[in-house]
Parts: structure tokens; C-alpha cells; sequence
């Protein structure tokens, strides 16, 4: 199975101020918690986590090794941003960067 991009998670400093903004664009969002705000839209997740809003919006692939495939792009050359994490019982992310410094997202097991 090749990777999917299904998600985008954007990092913002004013949970409250962002919400507002996308609820607008998106509607209700699916999840709403002081830790996370999604919205589906259309089978594609859109996410709102609060944190550095300068550090941009990441794409999330999902992947069915997580490791391996964090491997591979470490041997091809990226680097690590985010190491792996547990962020739900069996959903673990991490991210990545190629040469520019542009991050490359990786959900999986």
C-alpha cells in the first residue's frame, strides 16, 4: 500500500481565535478539546493543535510502518524534526524534514 496524504494539522497560537476562523470555512468540527480541534471534510481531516503557529502546517502521510518508513527517509536523506509519538492507541506520528527544512508528516503504527 502506497502512503496517503488524508490529514493536515495546523499548529495555532489562539485555539479560540482559530476555531472560530475554520468553524466558519468548515462548519461544527468532529472533535473539539483544548488539546485538539477536527474537522472532516470529506474523508480529509483538518486539524487545528495548539502550539507554535510559526511553524506551519504539516501534511500527514499514513503509512503502514511508521518505522521503516521514517528509516527510509531518514537514509534518503531527511532529517528529524518530531520523533515518534504515541498520539492514540494504535496511531503513533513523527515528522520529518527533506533538505529545504519542509516538514514531511508520517502516521502510522
Amino acid at each position: 500500500m502506497s502512503p496517503t496524504i488524508r490529514s493536515l494539522v495546523i499548529p495555532v497560537s489562539d485555539l479560540d481565535a482559530a476555531k472560530a476562523v475554520y468553524s466558519a470555512l468548515l462548519g461544527a468540527p468532529h472533535t473539539d478539546e483544548a488539546y485538539y480541534v477536527g474537522y472532516n471534510v470529506d474523508g480529509f481531516e483538518v486539524a487545528l493543535n495548539p502550539g507554535d503557529g510559526a511553524a506551519g502546517p504539516v501534511a500527514f502521510a499514513d503509512v503502514e510502518d511508521l518505522d521503516a518508513t521514517r528509516d527510509t527517509l531518514l537514509a534518503a536523506g531527511a532529517t528529524e524534526r518530531d520523533a515518534p509519538r504515541q498520539v492514540a492507541p494504535e496511531t503513533r506520528i513523527c515528522v520529518l524534514a527533506d533538505a529545504d527544512g519542509n516538514p514531511i508528516g508520517l502516521r502510522g503504527r
